[in-house]
Parts: structure tokens; sequence; C-alpha cells
């Protein structure tokens, strides 16, 4: 699986989607207390502004050695700082909803133009600084991924259209949600629900909440 033409067509497909939100909704609600601007100010900041930026700066060492291991750190750091992460996103997610302005798609369109030109010559073994410490392209892009269709499919159910991600991209996602319940300990309960053998309580999920 291409992580570049993944990504790619993650970002093609959410601005699509962006373009789909009626004009006089966004200020309705979309996900917990996020309105639908709130919710594509996260997604515009966390998957396709930020990514020039990381992709270039440099780190010298790798501190997370995959994508798993990024998600799964929210496990380990203690519940402050953990809470504090959680304020600082919704603050950014307002922020950034309000900078994208009246015009948001051509913002979104933008910015995702920059993220896919940024991904195109970043080489897959380039250490990047995240926020999570050093990572090698090819573990943290597959990360703003993830980002991308679990935040497009909450867009597209608060708007009530098909979310479109292409099945490459939903694969990516999946896989990728799949190892972080094995990296968190949640592996064999994941597979017994997937396989019919087992359930999942209610509002279960592989990433702390």
């Amino acid at each position: 699986m291409d992580f570049r033409r993944t990504y790619r067509s993650a970002a093609v497909a959410y601005v699509d989607l962006v373009s789909r939100v009626p004009a006089g909704r966004w200020d309705e609600p979309a996900l917990g207390d996020w309105t639908l601007r709130e919710l594509v100010g996260h997604t515009v900041s966390s998957a396709l502004r930020q990514v020039p930026g990381v992709l270039g700066t440099p780190a010298e060492v790798v501190a997370v050695a995959s994508a798993e291991d990024y998600w799964a750190l929210a496990r380990s750091v203690p519940a402050e700082t953990y809470a504090a992460a959680v304020a600082a996103s919704g603050d950014d997610a307002r922020a950034t909803g309000l900078m994208l302005g009246d015009d948001l798609l051509d913002a979104v369109r933008e910015m995702a133009g920059r993220a896919t030109q940024a991904v195109a010559s970043a080489g897959d073994d380039d250490v990047v600084t995240t926020a999570a410490g050093g990572m090698l392209v090819r573990q943290w892009l597959p990360t703003r991924t993830f980002e991308l269709v679990v935040h497009g499919m909450d867009l597209a159910g608060a708007i009530g259209v098909p979310h479109g991600m292409g099945p490459e991209a939903l694969a990516e996602a999946t896989s990728q949600a799949a190892r972080v319940a094995v990296a968190v300990g949640d592996g064999e309960t994941v597979l017994r629900a997937l396989t019919g053998r087992g359930e999942l309580t209610a509002k279960f999920s592989v990433l702390r909440t």
C-alpha cells in the first residue's frame, strides 16, 4: 500500500466533503461539542496545515517507531497531560475554524494542495519532528491519513452524505486502528469482535478518550 497515494486520495476526498457542507450549517453541532466549522478546523490543522511544516523539520533520531506507537502514547501519559492536550486541541479547532473564514472550501483546498506537494518531495526514510518526537515519514504520514479518514467520516455523518473515502485509505486507517489495538492491549478483544466471537462495549475506542 502506497502511503503517499492513500494520503493524497484521503485529502482529495476530504476537500470534496467540505464542498458538500451546506453554506448555512457551519455552526451546527458535529462531533461532541464541536460545530461543523470546528470539526473542519481540527481536521485541517491536524491533517493538512501542519504537514509541510513537519516534513520540512528534520529530527536527529527516531523517538516513535510506528504509527501505532504514536497513537498508543495517549494511553501512557498522565491524565492531566492528556486532559491538557485535549483542551489545547479544542482551542486549536475553534481558532482554526475561525481562521478559515467565510470561504472555507478555498482555504481547505489550498492547504490540501500545499500538503500533497510537500508529501511528494519527502523521502520515505526522512526523520521528521512530530508532536510525539522524531518519526520516519513513512510512519508519520499514515497518522495524518487516519485523521482525514476518521474525521471525514465524522463530517459525512454530521451532514448526511457518503464519506467518499477510497478503499485503500479506508484499509490503511482500519489496519492502523487494529495495530493500535494490539499495541494498547486490546488486540484480542478487537479480533474476537471482528470475527463474530465477541462484542465491543458501547463507545469502545482503541484511542484514549
